[in-house]
């Protein structure tokens, strides 16, 4: 494979164009879509689409009835054939067009010198300031016909869908301004019958509000259909006789905005981006209300015609047009992430509080190491209590010291404890650890320094166990404190360990969100400013299970790998199903320049780091190898807790389903197609 090919990566390029348009002039306006197609061309675009009646422009008003006019735009396609033959995109064409005994205003789809079809506008508006049925036909009815143009006969209807033979997933159909509108547009159709690029040639002109109203349309076709919607609206050129025009061009995917450009332009411009046909055969893979839904319609499309095309898409590194996040799980706009965190926050609260008052409101017991994982299950116990109109002091937090535990966290433990006033206490596990290990005659008793997996096991364990004794003992229930990230990993000491508890409100969030739902609760206020001092320094402390003794901090990260990598992960594994070639492509292009892209507001400029590719490798490696092979057997059995993000949960009972002993072999597999 070539790693570095976005169409080796289930991408296709994809051009909303407008420009400049000359009223009643087609050999000039065919010349100018020649020209951006050519442009295009250079870049690497799969499917190009111009505005409606681009090559006469959409204010002609009875200029469209004059044969002078109709004539040249019989030439100006022949023309705009012609000097496709050597170019790559395929060309969405706006012109009127006569058939049979009216003239439809219609999209031509062209591709290296021949006309692939015809789409024609089905419902051509006749209200407000639109009077286009004076001139034009509805095409709704049309359906399996031909028509003559260009010298020959292509097909002609709105049944018509362009796959590309040599792209998987690249399926096009294309509808016309008006038709988006409608309660059930053309392009809902095309989509059930498998268009995944939907696009919209728009003449509409613009009035105060206008901007907004199209964006709301593209979004929400875009999600429904489970498609990409490209959509070029008419710009400079066009008559002001009463009206204006601004040119908008923007590309959706699946409810996402991938690219737009500014409006109002003086010269050609255009939306360009990189669409996830993978990402959207996944989505309706899963989604079986949408083929559920194909079912229902079927008479309708079942009986699409697909015109087949070879692309022969470039194979060069062609860079990504699209925007990556380096964290999935944490946007880097700043107005998204608060209303994450403020969402993910209350989830979390919100399910403890309905679990509690559902089992007879017992006491919560719960271990706080000064970590991020027990300090953020911590405060939500906190505002749990408090929604329910508890004491926090029902609350019964244990900081349980072990043979690496740092005087800093123990500290930070403590220090929060206090500051929430919640019923705290100190539980040292090293006697009881010490005996443990030497009746299982352990080298450590014997003062050897062997720090194994059942050294830390040992403790881990011991802290469960005493938390479970503790909940029987007072009336209460173990709250979880581990991580969707821990899970995905298998990060945990399962059964009688930190897998095990009551209600884990933590199962549901990676770890590199956490941190950020901790700076939320800061600096939103939901505790006083004591607290909010000692999350702070929570912040500030790395990630370590403090099991190790040593001079040095036992680090997480440089055992099993960074959690941002980790997380990138976890993101396209779990949520779209990627392999990892296409998810190693993804991270390099996230991740390979720290100063390139955005950072999630308040990440630390000394943690702002960069992963070449090579160590994307390694860590996937081990990702696969821990998530497929090795720790499906302690999801399997985790405790309930809440669904936080859209990007999924490893719930058993929810959004994921695995065999205990299954293997990583295929995944690993593909990975070794990388060659860098």
């Amino acid at each position: 494979m070539n790693f570095w090919s976005i169409y080796q990566h289930g991408f296709a390029r994809v051009a909303a164009c407008t420009g400049h348009t000359v009223i009643a002039d087609p050999r000039a306006n065919a010349e100018a879509v020649l020209r951006q197609a050519r442009r295009c061309a250079r870049e690497g675009v799969a499917v190009a689409v111009f505005p409606e009646l681009g090559l006469t422009g959409y204010s002609i008003e009875d200029l469209l009835l004059q044969d002078a006019v109709l004539d040249e735009v019989e030439e100006a396609v022949r023309a705009v054939v012609a000097g496709s033959a050597e170019l790559l995109p395929v060309l969405v064409v706006g012109a009127p067009l006569r058939h049979r005994h009216r003239i439809y205003n219609c999209a031509v789809i062209v591709h290296r010198g021949r006309i692939l079809g015809v789409a024609p506008k089905s419902y051509p508006p006749n209200y407000r300031e639109f009077y286009e049925r004076r001139q034009i036909a509805s095409g709704e009815d049309e359906r399996g016909g031909t028509i003559r143009v260009g010298g020959e006969e292509v097909p002609f209807g709105i049944d018509l869908l362009f796959e590309a033979e040599d792209v998987p997933g690249l399926v096009l159909h294309a509808e016309i301004c008006e038709d988006m509108w409608v309660p059930v547009p053309p392009s809902a159709e095309a989509a059930l019958a498998g268009a995944t690029v939907l696009a919209n040639l728009s003449g509409s002109p613009i009035t105060v509000g206008r901007a907004e109203d199209r964006r709301l349309l593209c979004r929400a076709a875009s999600a429904r259909c489970l498609a990409a919607y490209v959509y070029s609206a008419a710009g400079l050129g066009e008559s002001t006789t009463d009206l204006s025009w601004d040119g908008q061009t923007m590309i959706y995917e699946n409810g996402a905005l991938l690219a737009e450009t500014g409006r109002f332009p003086l010269d050609d411009q255009y939306a360009v981006a990189d669409v996830d046909l993978d990402l959207l055969r996944q989505e309706r893979h899963r989604m079986g209300t949408f083929d559920d839904n194909r079912r229902a319609h079927a008479g309708r499309t079942g009986d699409f015609r697909r015109i087949g095309f070879r692309l022969d898409p470039p194979t060069a590194d062609l860079g990504l047009e699209r925007r990556v996040e380096r964290f999935p799980f944490v946007p880097a706009d700043a107005d998204r992430l608060a209303l994450d965190c403020y969402e993910a926050y209350n989830i979390q609260v919100a399910g403890l509080q309905q679990r509690l008052g559902a089992i007879g409101g017992p006491k919560v017991v719960i271990g706080v190491s000064g970590g991020l994982d027990s300090t953020h299950a911590l405060i939500v116990a906190a505002r749990a209590m408090d929604r329910a109109g508890r004491p926090r002091s029902d609350i019964l937090a244990f900081t349980l010291p072990g043979f690496a535990t740092s005087d800093h966290t123990k500290d930070n433990a403590h220090k929060l404890m206090n500051s929430l006033g919640v019923t705290a206490a100190e539980l040292d596990i090293t006697p009881t650890a010490r005996l443990m290990l030497k009746e299982m005659g352990h080298p450590f008793a014997a003062g050897e320094p062997v720090y194994d997996v059942t050294f830390e096991n040992v403790q881990a364990g011991l802290r469960t166990d005493y938390l479970f004794r503790l909940a029987n003992q007072r009336g209460g229930i173990v709250l979880g404190t581990g991580d969707l990230s821990e899970l995905a990993l298998g990060w945990s000491t399962y059964g009688v360990g930190d897998q095990m508890s009551h209600y884990n409100v933590n199962s549901g969030v990676p770890k590199t969100l956490i941190q950020h739902l901790i700076r939320w609760v800061i600096g939103s206020e939901q505790f006083d400013e004591e607290t909010g001092r000692t999350l702070a320094a929570i912040l500030d402390t790395e990630i370590s299970p403090e099991l190790v003794p040593g001079e040095e901090m036992q680090s997480t990260e440089s055992k099993i790998g960074p959690y941002a990598l980790h997380d990138f992960t976890l993101f396209h594994v779990l949520r779209y199903g990627f392999r990892p070639s296409k998810i190693a492509f993804l991270a390099w292009h996230a991740w390979h320049e720290a100063d390139a892209g955005a950072w999630p507001p308040g990440f630390p400029e000394a943690k702002r780091v960069a992963y070449d590719l090579a160590e994307i490798r390694r860590w996937l490696e081990v990702f696969c190898r821990r998530f497929f092979a090795f720790a499906q057997f302690k999801r399997s059995a985790m405790p309930n807790g809440p669904k936080v993000s859209a990007g999924g949960s490893l719930s058993p009972r929810g959004d994921w389903r695995a065999p205990s002993d299954g293997n990583a072999a295929a995944w690993l597999r593909d990975l070794a197609r990388i060659d860098d």
